[in-house]
Order: structure tokens, then C-alpha cells, then sequence
């Protein structure tokens, strides 16, 4: 395993806030479109309103796809020109999919904003393991993810906010301002984490290697598997909860604010796993949290096939469950990323992009798969959701021991 570098040449509080704010990128550029859905479904695909999830999941999948490349190039030019280079070609995508008047057009622009996502993606986690590593990570990325999953609480009323006073495709613009403000910050204030003597040349072969070395590790394998269903559930959720608040409950106008509410209680996951996972160790906070994800999931598709719960009651169910989703990702995703990332020090960058591409590239499939299945109810998320949380409970409870 390879030593952590130095300490960060900012305070740990700054870094946190920075490591947050080119994370949140993603939660940004997702979270900021879900009260446009009506919008972009009216001028764009009125007569399949299932068509404008798409928007969602083509980001996801072009994320996918670019965070393959970026680990390893941010190894071999360090992670600083990584991120710069990936939010240039974010704003180029940002202004395509603002003049696009088809939407084929945006969903191109939107896989093209996922590969400029990738850079502050793949390469932020890996400036984080540059520094730290072991369950001293695990702790930072809790914090990191409590700044970063609190975003979701402010991203869709931002976005309605957007869309009021210019229209939906002003959230493009927003995006652009976005990217600059973050990566102005990183530029001034924060050194390159991979020393020259520390980078590795990129080369085809050189990454065939890399590659077949970090699939050969058994954990990594099992993270990624454990990932693509923990992401599965996260973007399938995501993808329909816009038209479940809507046609399901008719709480369009309103869906800012109940969204917001279940981002700040999922936020407390992140610290709940800062305050335990130094004591219980990665993996048995993994499989507790996606055996009650299972259990919660199971219950609410029993209670939704009964017809036992009905108006009020039934939306506070499915408030409930929604949040119980978020609040998974925030006690398993970091962690499970520590766990891969940990054997693997010295491949920080390509590790990050294996498991993050195809992690992201299978979860965004899951997830389409389960969101085309909304029928104007929440049920087939809650299914889907409960094959995903059982078989990842299945494979963490066989995953391979290791001090986490």
C-alpha cells in the first residue's frame, strides 16, 4: 500500500468544502433538472413523458464512460489539469444542450456534460487518497459527503428558482457559472497532490495492465458489483421521483421542498458513518445498511400491492422510503469506495475510474430499466429496489476481509 503524500496545503475544513463543491458538481447537474421535467416532457416529448428520465440517466452514462479515462490520464498529468480540462468541456456541453431544440440534441449534450463531470469525479477522490488513506479516509469522505449530499437539499429549489425566471434551459447557464466558481477555487487555492516522480506514463498498454490489475483484486470486483445495484436504486429513484411527486400525488409544485426535506435527513447518514465507522469498520456498515434497505423496500411493496394504505398516509410512505434510499447511499457509497481504493494506493486514479465507470455505466442501466417501469405508481421503484438491496446485502456479507 502506498503511503499517503502530504497534508493538504489548505486547512482540513477548506479542503472538505472544495472536495464537496467539485463533488457536488454531479448532484448539481442532476438534482438542479428535476423541476424541469415538466417542462423539458411539454416542449420536448409530450407524447412519451417517460422519454424526458433521460435526461437523468444520459448524464449518468456519459459520466460512466469518462470516468474510465480520467483516473488514469489525472495518474499520468495529475489530478488539477484532469479537472480543468473536464470542466471545459462541461461548459461547452452546458451551451449545447441550452440552444438545443430536439431532445436527441440535449440528451447528447447531457452524456457530454457526464464526460467533463468525470474529471472533478474520479480525480477529487483520488486527490483525496493522495493525502489520506485506511479509515481516516473513510472518515473524511463521511464529512465530504455530508457538505456534498446536503446540496440536494437547496440544487431542485434552485432550480425551479432558474426555470422561473428564465425557463428551463437557463439551468445550463447555472451550470456554467457553477463549473468556473469551483474550479477558480481549485486553481488558486489548493497545490497539485501527484508529484511527477509519483505519475505513471499513459499508454494503451499501460492501462490494459492497470486495469486487468485492479478487476484481478477480488474486493475491488465486489465493490464494483455492490455499486452498480447501490447506484441502480439511487438513479432509478432520481429518474422518477419528479413524476411520482406529480402524477402519483400532484405535488408538482411543491416537489422542491418535500426533495429538500429528504436530502437533509439522508445527510445525517454521513455522520453517522464519520461518528461509527472507525469502530465497526467499511464493511459491516455496508451490509447492516442494504439489509435494512431490503427490509424497508419489501415492506413498502407489500403495503403498496395490499392497497391497505391510501392518500396521506400513502405519500408519507413513500416519503419514507425515498429517504430511506438516499440515506443507503450515504452510509455505503464512501465506504465501499475506501474499501477498493484501500489495496490500491498505488493505482489511486485508475482504480477510482474502473469502479466508478463501470459501477456508474451498470448502475445507469439498472436504474433506466426500473425508471421505464413507472407506471403512476411507486411500486415498481420499491421492487426494484428490493432485488437490487438483496443481492448486495448477499455479496457483502461474502466480501473478502480486509482491516475495514
Amino acid at each position: 500500500m502506498a503511503p499517503p503524500a502530504a497534508r493538504p496545503t489548505i486547512s482540513q475544513t477548506e479542503f472538505i468544502a472544495l472536495m464537496a463543491m467539485l463533488f457536488a458538481t454531479i448532484a448539481f447537474s442532476v438534482d438542479s433538472m428535476l423541476p424541469a421535467m415538466p417542462e423539458i416532457t411539454a416542449e420536448l416529448t409530450p407524447d412519451a413523458p417517460n422519454r424526458a428520465q433521460l435526461i437523468i440517466t444520459s448524464f449518468v452514462l456519459g459520466m460512466g464512460i469518462g470516468t474510465l479515462f480520467t483516473g488514469p490520464l489525472s495518474d499520468a498529468f495529475g489530478r488539477k489539469p484532469i479537472i480543468l480540462a473536464g470542466a471545459v468541456l462541461y461548459c461547452i456541453a452546458s451551451v449545447l444542450a441550452w440552444i438545443s431544440n430536439d431532445l436527441e440534441t440535449v440528451l447528447i449534450a447531457r452524456v457530454l456534460q457526464g464526460l467533463g463531470a468525470a474529471g472533478p469525479r474520479v480525480a477529487s477522490l483520488a486527490i483525496v487518497r493522495d493525502l489520506f488513506s485506511g479509515r481516516e479516509m473513510a472518515r473524511l469522505m463521511s464529512f465530504i459527503f455530508l457538505v456534498f449530499s446536503l446540496f440536494p437539499a437547496v440544487a431542485p429549489a434552485m432550480g425551479a428558482g432558474i426555470i422561473w425566471f428564465t425557463g428551463w434551459r437557463g439551468i445550463f447557464g447555472a451550470f456554467i457559472i457553477f463549473a468556473i466558481v469551483s474550479n477558480l477555487w481549485l486553481s488558486l487555492r489548493l497545490s497539485e497532490t501527484l508529484q511527477p516522480v509519483n505519475r505513471r506514463p499513459f499508454s494503451a498498454a499501460d492501462l490494459w495492465a492497470g486495469t486487468k490489475e485492479v478487476v484481478g483484486v477480488k474486493i475491488v470486483r465486489q465493490v464494483i458489483v455492490v455499486q452498480s445495484l447501490g447506484f441502480g436504486m439511487l438513479f432509478a429513484v432520481l429518474s422518477a421521483t419528479q413524476q411520482v411527486f406529480d402524477f402519483t400525488f400532484g405535488y408538482a409544485d411543491s416537489f422542491p421542498i418535500w426533495f429538500a426535506a429528504i436530502a437533509l435527513l439522508a445527510a445525517s447518514s454521513s455522520m453517522v458513518n464519520a461518528r461509527y465507522v472507525k469502530q465497526f469498520g467499511m464493511r459491516p456498515i455496508i451490509r447492516l445498511t442494504l439489509i435494512g434497505q431490503a427490509t424497508i423496500s419489501v415492506a413498502v411493496s407489500l403495503l403498496w400491492v395490499s392497497g391497505v394504505v391510501t392518500g396521506h398516509l400513502d405519500f408519507a410512505l413513500f416519503f419514507l422510503w425515498t429517504t430511506s434510499v438516499f440515506f443507503m447511499a450515504g452510509l455505503t457509497f464512501g465506504n465501499l469506495n475506501t474499501l477498493a481504493m484501500e489495496p490500491m494506493g498505488h493505482r489511486a486514479g485508475l482504480t477510482a475510474s474502473v469502479v466508478g465507470s463501470v459501477a456508474t455505466v451498470f448502475g445507469a442501466v439498472i436504474g433506466a430499466l426500473i425508471g421505464q417501469a413507472f407506471d403512476g405508481t411507486p411500486l415498481p421503484l420499491a421492487v426494484g429496489s428490493a432485488i437490487c438491496a438483496v443481492i448486495g446485502a448477499l455479496i457483502t456479507s461474502r466480501m473478502e476481509r480486509i482491516k475495514a
